[in-house]
């Protein structure tokens, strides 16, 4: 509505309503007196309380030089722009309060399904804190951060699985060691202490007696500081300990070999295949006891008649020996374990003829000292041969 008002605030005229045709409103604005002050240009705006069920106007009041200096009052009521607003500024507090709860839940649920993985990864690793360490993790890829870190935990439960494998093979290698060097041991001892007690019992009486007694003490002895040596030779080489290494001329080492192997055998035929000369940094003695063994293991193990051929070459920086008899063979359930400590291919062979068991382990640890390894096959047409493979000098 327009009112024309004098300056005390009093109406001059009726106001004039710009309302709908079809209100029937009374309502009316308070007027203050005197009225506020204002400019043709710059009307006074101000928030005016109202009656007849309209609780504000807002109202723009400036002078009118053509009224003799009354003014010209312009309202509009509030109430349908405060109650929109208040709806509207509701309806955003729901809004808002339903999009934080929307988003806390979609959050939790992100979370809990981001962390599922990580809930699996505690599943498996309570398993494996229980003892099962072949159990591993998923997910492990490397597409996310997670699946990440399932590869790195899948690594170290492999290696810790290995490392504890590795340990426990060793115990039983160890325990095993301990059982068979105690077994063969008390073959020796209880031989000297059955001559020792003969020679205490009156065999001093008795010429030959005391003569057999005393020659199987010192075999027996010879044979048991033998065995302890062997032992030792093997201690030390998984400890680890360094060799002398130079460089060793392996065709003279199997020039050697073949002759003290016919001196022993001279109704064998050894046969020496060597195309020169064939350097590698090694232990002269080491390498020298290598060849012996297996040597004297082909001449030990195969009939009196039987050839042997012992070849020296070199492939790709490589040097090849090989020790090739023509005998029976090995088994096939025997290769994969000819190389361990006391073991023997024959249950039935006397020690006096096939030793304790461990000159193909002293083979095997020492070849491995030097950077080789030692393999074992059969023969073209029967018998066994083995190959070793050592490093040539300055590779």
């Amino acid at each position: 509505m327009v009112e024309l008002l004098a300056p005390d605030g009093s109406r001059v005229q009726e106001p004039l309503r710009y309302d709908f045709p079809s209100s029937t409103s009374n309502a009316l604005p308070v007027i203050p007196k005197p009225l506020p002050a204002s400019t043709e240009k710059s009307p006074a705006m101000v928030t005016l309380a109202g009656t007849g069920g309209v609780s504000h106007y807002r109202a723009a009041i400036w002078p009118e030089d053509s009224f003799h200096g009354n003014y010209v009052v312009l309202t509009i009521p509030m109430d349908d722009v405060l109650s929109t607003l208040n709806q509207l500024l509701q309806l955003e507090g729901l809004i808002s309060a339903g999009v934080v709860v929307a988003t806390a839940i979609l959050a939790l649920l992100i979370i809990r399904i981001g962390l599922r993985p990580l809930e699996k990864m505690g599943g498996v690793a309570q398993d494996i804190a229980a003892g099962d360490l072949s159990r591993r993790v998923e997910p492990a890829t490397p597409k996310t951060e997670i699946g990440r870190l399932g590869l790195a935990l899948n690594g170290m439960l492999s290696q810790i699985e290995s490392a504890f494998a590795e340990r426990t093979a060793s115990n039983r290698r160890l325990r095993r060691f301990v059982a068979d060097a105690s077994h063969e041991l008390r073959t020796p001892l209880t031989s000297i202490r059955g001559y020792s007690e003969m020679l205490r019992r009156g065999a001093a009486e008795s010429p030959v007696d005391a003569d057999l007694a005393r020659r199987r003490i010192e075999e027996e002895s010879i044979r048991m500081t033998g065995l302890v040596d062997d032992m030792l030779v093997l201690a030390r080489l998984d400890q680890g300990r360094p060799l002398e290494m130079e460089p060793i001329d392996l065709q003279a080492i199997a020039t050697d070999a073949v002759a003290d192997a016919r001196v022993v055998a001279p109704q064998r035929d050894i046969n020496l295949a060597s195309s020169g000369a064939v350097v590698v940094n090694g232990d002269d003695t080491r390498l020298r006891q290598v060849l012996g063994n297996l040597v004297r293991n082909a001449l030990v193990h195969t009939p009196p008649q039987t050839p042997i051929d012992i070849s020296l070459s070199t492939e790709d920086s490589i040097a090849k020996l090989s020790v090739m008899d023509h005998g029976p063979g090995l088994p096939a359930e025997d290769i994969d374990r000819i190389f361990e400590p006391f073991y023997r291919a024959d249950p039935s062979r006397s020690r006096d003829s096939g030793g304790a068991g461990l000159g193909l382990s002293i083979v095997s640890a020492v070849v491995t000292a030097h950077g080789g390894h030692v393999t074992v096959r059969e023969t073209q047409g029967g018998g066994a041969t083995f190959e070793v493979d050592l490093p040539l000098a300055g590779t």
